[in-house]
């Protein structure tokens, strides 16, 4: 069953429930990125094996995390409550029945989950990507699934908030059978670090951007 990667930044409000929520045979791989409240051992406490990544960014913790997985099947999602760990086995399937090799969770969200500036600039990095790609992606979304082997050949180098871009990219350009599936997203637990704010949101834009800039195709 697929190891589940989880980066977290100060999520002790949040963290506990997540990984008490992950289905059966799932495992929780909390990657600590220097919190200075208790998520690394409120999520030992709930079962989680927990990893701590120095480097700050997202990419950072999320390579980390991948690199500790050994199941044949590695998903990802945000530790903060949005996303529900229950719906990780539909983003996961199509991967492990071999159907498709890249799922992603396109974010159905609830009023007042996903800030008007955010679901802006994730539309318009979507456009863009869908223009170059002859794709129809809706979401560049942060709960997806692929297999770990594959993952680790994909060669992302993106250690900040492109990761999540990189990933799709790169996988474009290699042939996966990249797909969606619809996810409810949930308002977050606390304030989040990179929608939360107008400037966490344009800092993504700039490091995604660079991402489309350097993969060209």
């Amino acid at each position: 069953m697929p190891d589940v990667v989880i980066p977290v930044l100060d999520e002790a409000g949040a963290i506990g429930g997540v990984v008490e929520s992950m289905p059966d045979g799932y495992r929780a791989i909390v990657v600590d990125n220097g919190s200075n409240d208790d998520s690394a051992a409120i999520a030992t406490a709930a079962g989680a094996l927990v990893v701590h990544e120095p480097q700050r960014g997202f990419g950072a913790a999320c390579w980390a995390g991948l690199q500790t997985a050994e199941a044949e099947v590695v998903c990802f999602m945000d530790g903060d409550g949005s996303l529900d760990p229950g719906d990780l086995p539909a983003v996961a399937d199509p991967v492990i029945a071999g159907v498709q090799d890249l799922v992603m969770g396109r974010r159905v969200a609830e009023r007042g989950a996903w800030p008007v500036h955010a679901r802006v600039a994730n539309r318009g990095l979507s456009f863009v990507l869908n223009r170059r790609s002859g794709s129809d992606l809706r979401d560049i979304g942060p709960m997806r699934a692929a297999r770990r082997t594959d993952l680790l050949a994909l060669g992302m180098t993106d250690r900040r908030f492109g990761w999540p871009l990189e990933m799709v990219v790169k996988a474009q350009a290699a042939g996966w059978r990249v797909a969606e599936v619809e996810v409810p997203y949930a308002e977050r637990e606390g304030r989040s670090k990179v929608t939360g704010t107008v400037k966490g949101t344009l800092r993504a834009v700039r490091d995604m951007s660079r991402i489309l800039a350097e993969n060209r195709p």
